[in-house]
């Protein structure tokens, strides 16, 4: 508990008094279903884990607003990678003990700081949530004047497997046939299947809500498309004040953020519901396979937004961040071709700086700070990569051939051609300079060295050593061939005794 604090302590930013909009990310969880020692809120969805998204796209989608991150189990893991963020805390839910509980949690941070506006609650497992999905949330939520919104989804299948809470709202008339009003569409309540279920078939399930009775049939709450997403939008103040009246009263004994809905419900406060207009980003996971299922709907999303715009050999079979998909979508807006292409099993992270002309062939891996030129052609199954604080610069028209693994930091030159079975390191004491025109193949390996401009080397070892471009008596630059440095420890090796 003590070191958990700490840790909070480290990583926790100051919120700020005068926001008027909070988020609280519920990613205290495990996921038992998930069968993994990893925290279920750090799985990846398209290459970042499922919390650091659902973080992004609230800190994108709401404005300057305050976000509190309620971890628990595998807390360490989560706030260490989610890291250090403006206006980010975060709040330790040490038993789980519900989603009301942790909604309890997270709020503390902002009674702290007297916070008096709109909060919005989100799971950490919502690993497609989006930024335009929140700010149309925050619209809905403005617009529909109401005390709390909840996000739902519309289920499409077969109603007999919908497992999901159904949100009852208020119908066009009561049980005795007079008009709801301004009542209608309001959220009476959230329905789970089970307890659906376990109505009589015969007796219909009916329901007071602002002193008017609703009467259902079993066969129509089984029937309702729509269920709860776990999204919500609350006025802090009445959320403030009616949060502790939340029991536990349940058979899992546990305090459940649902229960706000009939308790503001009494007071009289508005509850509405809605349903954004991208039914994938409403999913969560809860096993492997639905996170599978969560992935391929990501690689989809990506390969729409960028199909008519580069080339991707294999739509199924690719990786490119978000952060080089919005690059490229900017760069098409210059209207010049891009004449970029992507071969099957291409991953392209996050810091990668494409341009005009790159292709990468097939099971191609590029990493960190990698700034390509124009025309630059890399072969299969090539790596090139830099640590975080590293910059990996490549030339115009610049070739790097089959197999080669180039890490660190390195500019090759324009019109360089790198051939297969490279192995090239650049560190950050001893960088690695290849010049304009340069010519490297056979077995070679460099490391921390700078080769000048139009040379050839070829089978080679080279280790922080300078390579000048030495003119021959015919005007040509002498090349660099079986350069070996001399052997250490050689007085270790000896032939072996065949007799």
């Amino acid at each position: 508990m003590e070191s958990v604090q700490n840790i909070i302590k480290e990583f926790s930013d100051e919120l700020k008094a005068n926001s008027k909009e909070a988020a609280i990310i519920l990613a205290a969880g495990h996921g038992k279903r998930i069968k993994s020692n990893v925290s279920k809120m750090l799985h990846k969805i398209w290459g970042e884990p499922t919390a650091v998204r659902v973080h992004k796209a609230a800190a994108q989608g709401l404005e300057n607003a305050n976000i509190i991150m309620v971890v628990g189990i595998k807390a360490e893991d989560v706030i260490k990678t989610i890291g250090k963020k403006e206006r980010t805390t975060f709040a330790y839910q040490e038993f789980q003990n519900g989603t009301g509980d942790a909604v309890r949690v997270g709020m503390e941070p902002l009674n702290k700081i007297n916070f008096n506006g709109d909060v919005y609650i989100f799971p950490g497992d919502m690993g497609l949530l989006n930024k335009e999905t929140v700010k149309k949330f925050k619209e809905d939520f403005h617009n529909q004047n109401c005390h709390m919104l909840v996000m739902t989804g519309i289920y499409e299948g077969d109603y007999r497997k919908n497992y999901y809470g159904r949100i009852v709202r208020v119908p066009q008339k009561d049980k005795f046939g007079n008009h709801s009003g301004e009542d209608f569409g309001s959220v009476i309540e959230i329905l789970e299947q089970k307890d659906i279920l376990n109505l009589p078939d015969e007796k219909s399930y009916e329901i007071a809500y602002n002193g008017k009775t609703y009467s259902f049939t079993k066969d129509e709450l089984l029937k309702i498309p729509e269920f709860n997403a776990g999204v919500y939008a609350v006025k802090y103040d009445v959320l403030k004040k009616h949060i502790h009246e939340i029991t536990s009263d349940n058979v899992q004994g546990e305090i459940y953020i649902t229960d706000l809905i009939s308790i503001f419900n009494k007071y009289g406060y508005k509850v509405k519901a809605t349903s954004p207009d991208d039914q994938s980003v409403v999913l969560g996971f809860n096993v492997k396979s639905v996170l599978k299922e969560m992935e391929a709907i990501a690689r989809q999303k990506a390969y729409d937004k960028l199909k008519d715009i580069i080339e991707i050999d294999d739509p199924d079979d690719f990786f490119i961040a978000d952060e080089v998909i919005d690059q490229i979508l900017e760069m098409d807006k210059a209207g010049i071709p891009l004449d970029i292409k992507i071969g099957k099993g291409v991953h392209i992270g996050k810091n990668v700086k494409l341009n005009y002309g790159v292709e990468l062939k097939k099971n191609v891996f590029v990493d960190g700070n990698v700034i390509f030129g124009k025309n630059v052609k890399i072969w299969e199954n090539a790596l090139l990569s830099t640590f975080p604080h590293q910059k990996f610069i490549i030339g115009d028209n610049v070739e790097i051939l089959w197999g080669d693994i180039i890490k660190g930091n390195i500019i090759i030159g324009e019109n360089s051609r790198i051939e297969s079975s490279v192995n090239m390191t650049g560190s950050d004491e001893y960088p690695l300079r290849i010049g304009k025109n340069v010519l490297i193949k056979g077995t070679s390996y460099l490391f921390g060295t700078i080769v000048e401009d139009d040379v050839h080397i070829e089978h080679s070892v080279l280790i922080k050593k300078r390579v000048e471009r030495v003119l021959k008596k015919d005007g040509t630059v002498r090349p660099v061939k079986f350069y070996l440095p001399m052997p250490e420890g050689a007085d270790s090796v000896s032939d072996l005794d065949t007799k």
